[in-house]
């Protein structure tokens, strides 16, 4: 295959777009592989669509390995089935829903558990038809409300989703493992550095999950490691429970007057300032927090929460999140305030909070906040704190909840060690479904013994068009792209610099040379253009090997450069294609 700049569909560009902030979202559109259509909508230009459909034989190559089979589903989808698991509602304002002509409901499909179940239900009933596993390739739709970092985050996008079907737990682990297996073969292959860790399970329900997390200084997530092996997304860390304190010794709790502390460390100074403490000095950890928010739940109704954290930590949104999906977190406004007239803003203690005190409102303490805890939090008075506020002797809240920071140095859940922290792209998730669908739709199969039983589900996603962006994330320099090779959109980048007729009749023949040894060419045949903006596109576009024929051809050479290493040699012309041909062909 040869491609022929001077008549590819292409143009580079020398500056960033206005909108991008990361380098993958840079980089992609400067070297004319994807262009804007809309916000987090975009179109793939032919380099970009080559590479896209590289990375999606890959994904082929490896779910077929595991005798997965692939179908398509339609991407307009109605609204019943949805309805069936109650995700209509749950997705809430992520999913693009519409209307035909006669009224019906539809959906663009962000995912596909439900059609896969009623698909798999309508064709099988015996467990002699299992196990099996299905995939597709297909575009997806999220109505994201921020779409950001181009492909990474669309409203669009590419994804491989894949379902196994099983008789039992113990056959489904079976299914579960090979996926496994399988999406470390495809990040490997993808030439991407990621780890795989634990995480949450949100909308798609179910018992576990793991992500497999590409690592990037600009990835949306955050996730923690320890020394002895744990990894799992920030979301999905559970904070080991302390032992209860013994609280005999404590003194009562008694409100004290603590004027002019708007904040933690103000208040902090002033209890060590006026109220010392015999053991040692306050600290901002002393102090417990109530934060308010309000929970939109899918039906619409708004529940406030409260929650109580140590003073040193701050609500992580994307933790609190995951703890109340498929509701969202809202901010506490002013006519929350209005409606809840017991709190008092900045003092607000445990006194008015709970479902039996004076607000009403749910009180959710962080688990540290353990019986016998001694705290410094609100008096529900302006002005003033309570010192001396024992949790379980003074305050009962209504439960605990995991929305509290996750910092470097915190312990691991399972003992491991000291956590640290590490940004990274959620390029794959991997779900114990369980029969949470099959119940929802009624797939059932006959086993052994002649009973019906719900079928044991897994589900499986790869974000195939994330994983362009994600592999640039991994693998470029100031000047461009550096594509490993079997995704890359050619093999050779052939540039024929200067005006002698000599060279380019020798680059065309090199060219074809190399079509003929079933070597991928971009050919970079235009004329008029100089050879500083040749290179430099040539750096852009990133592909994995550089000829360039010139005024070495007077001395019967060609320069070949590694994109990856930067090193040159110089090829002789006759040689130059087996060269070529050994370098590039496996």
């Amino acid at each position: 295959m040869i491609l022929r700049m001077s008549t590819l569909f292409l143009r580079t560009l020398r500056d960033d777009p206005v909108d991008a902030e990361v380098p993958s979202h840079k980089l992609l559109v400067r070297a004319g592989y994807v262009r804007r259509a809309a916000p987090g909508i975009y179109s793939w230009l032919p380099l970009g669509y080559t590479v896209l459909r590289n990375v999606e034989k890959i994904v082929r190559e490896e779910m077929d390995a595991i005798g997965a089979q692939e179908v398509h589903f339609p991407a307009l989808l109605p609204r019943e089935p949805y309805e069936a698991t109650n995700r209509w509602e749950e997705y809430g304002d992520n999913i693009f829903r519409l209307q035909d002509r006669k009224g019906g409901d539809y959906l663009l499909g962000p995912t596909h558990e439900e059609m896969f179940t009623l698909l798999v239900k309508d064709l099988y009933s015996s467990y002699k038809d299992l196990p099996l596993s299905l995939y597709q390739i297909q575009t997806k739709y999220r109505d994201e409300a921020r779409p950001r970092a181009g492909i990474l985050r669309g409203r669009e996008f590419v994804m491989k989703d894949s379902y196994s079907f099983d008789v039992s737990d113990e056959a489904f682990m079976k299914s579960y493992l090979a996926h496994r297996g399988a999406y470390i073969k495809i990040f490997d292959r993808l030439g991407l550095e990621y780890v795989i860790v634990k995480a949450t399970s949100g909308a798609m329900g179910g018992s576990a999950s793991e992500e497999f997390l590409v690592t990037a200084v600009n990835g949306e997530d955050t996730y923690v490691r320890s020394p002895g092996g744990y990894a799992a997304n920030v979301e999905a860390v559970t904070t080991p429970v302390p032992p209860p304190v013994a609280y005999d010794d404590v003194p009562a709790a008694h409100a004290e007057d603590t004027p002019d502390t708007p904040t933690i460390e103000t208040l902090v100074d002033h209890l060590n300032a006026h109220f010392p403490r015999d053991d040692r000095r306050w600290q901002a950890g002393d102090t417990l927090k109530n934060v308010l928010v309000v929970v939109r739940h899918p039906d619409g109704s708004r529940e406030p929460l409260a929650i109580g954290l140590p003073g040193d930590r701050e609500v992580d949104e994307k933790r609190l999140q995951a703890q109340v999906e498929p509701a969202v977190v809202e901010p506490f406004t002013e006519a929350d305030f209005a409606a809840h007239p017991a709190l008092v803003r900045g003092y607000i203690g445990p006194g008015v909070l709970g479902e039996k005190n004076p607000s009403g409102i749910r009180y959710l303490v962080d688990p540290r906040v353990v019986e016998g805890t001694r705290w410094v939090t609100g008096a529900d008075e302006p002005g003033r704190h309570v010192i001396d506020l024992v949790a379980g002797r003074d305050f009962t809240p209504d439960g605990t909840i995991e929305a509290a920071e996750v910092r470097a140095g915190d312990p691991a859940p399972d003992g491991s060690g000291p956590l640290e922290t590490a940004r990274g792209i959620e390029m794959g998730h991997i779900f114990q479904l369980g029969r949470t669908y099959a119940e929802a739709l009624g797939l059932q199969v006959l086993d052994e013994n002649g009973k019906l039983v719900p079928v044991t589900m897994g589900s499986y996603g790869v974000g195939v068009s994330r994983a362009v962006a994600a592999i640039v994330e991994n693998s470029h320099d100031d000047a461009g792209i550096i594509w490993p090779r079997e995704v890359a959109p050619a093999d050779v980048h052939l540039v024929a610099t200067g005006k002698d007729d000599a060279v380019f009749e020798a680059a065309d023949r090199l060219a074809g040379e190399l079509d003929a040894a079933g070597v991928r060419v971009l050919y970079d045949d235009r004329r008029g253009v100089s050879p500083g903006v040749k290179f430099k596109d040539s750096e852009l576009i990133g592909v994995p090997t550089i000829v360039v024929v010139g005024r070495g051809l007077a001395d019967g050479v060609v320069e070949v450069k590694d994109r990856t290493t930067g090193e040159r040699e110089n090829v002789a012309v006759a040689d130059a294609a087996s060269h070529l041909a050994r370098l590039v062909v496996p």
